[in-house]
């Protein structure tokens, strides 16, 4: 039997209550609301949000999965705190990753491809919230890795993204990082409008490298140079 009810609500895609609170504690994580090795009480969550346990143990699950959160004996959930060394490691390979996607992708571009790019360099610059630039920064590479048409290789490289976010949003927020970030963006950009995959490359693993010097200069609690 066919029930009468028009505009019925899909609530196939409506999120779920789990979904919702990993999505506000993803942002509290890596705006720094939450610091690093902070707990996360699931009955204060759970209070905050009115509902059970049961969606916040689902949520922070899904957090752990992605690097965010680690759940500790006799602690319970902490915000992940990644070293240095571990955080080298994580520059290290994104090297590796997004050189290799650019080079794939360049032989693939269209003008359709540089023109969202020139899009999202000109949002980017005209934008004041450091979460956004954040976005925009993973829209701008993965712009330009899609046509690569590697989807493994791009989730990869965005899971990375996704454990640096915090920190990158402090690199770009200190030492004019946005406006250098720019200018390297155009830089790649140019590349690869002229066809030239090995200088995209070059150009790509500068940047990164320099990211990574300029965010170490400012980590908390770094030791100072003897």
């Amino acid at each position: 039997m066919t029930l009468p009810l028009r505009n019925a609500p899909n609530l196939g895609i409506v999120p779920s209550a789990s979904e919702i609170i990993a999505k506000h504690l993803r942002e509290a994580i890596i705006s720094g609301q939450l610091p690093e090795n902070e707990p996360i009480r699931q009955d204060d969550i759970a209070q905050v949000f009115n509902v059970s346990k049961i969606p916040v143990r689902e949520a922070l699950k899904r957090l752990e999965a992605e690097g965010l959160v680690e759940f500790q004996r006799n602690k319970g959930a902490l915000v992940t705190k990644i070293s240095e060394p571990e955080l080298a490691q994580m520059f290290e390979v994104r090297v590796i990753l997004e050189a290799q996607a650019i080079r794939l992708a360049v032989p693939n571009m269209t003008a359709e491809t540089f023109e969202r790019a020139e899009r999202i360099c000109a949002e980017f610059v005209g934008e004041d919230d450091v979460g956004r630039w954040a976005e925009l920064n993973w829209e701008l590479h993965a712009c330009l890795y899609e046509p690569a048409q590697r989807p493994y290789l791009i989730g990869l490289i965005r899971s990375i993204h996704d454990k640096l976010e915090r920190y990158l949003r402090m690199q770009m927020s200190l030492s004019a990082g946005k406006e250098r970030a720019d200018h390297e963006h155009h830089d790649i950009l140019n590349a690869c409008r002229a066809g030239d995959g090995e200088l995209a490359a070059r150009l790509l693993e500068e940047h990164i490298n320099g990211v990574c010097r300029t965010l170490y200069e400012h980590l908390p609690n770094r030791p100072s140079p003897s």
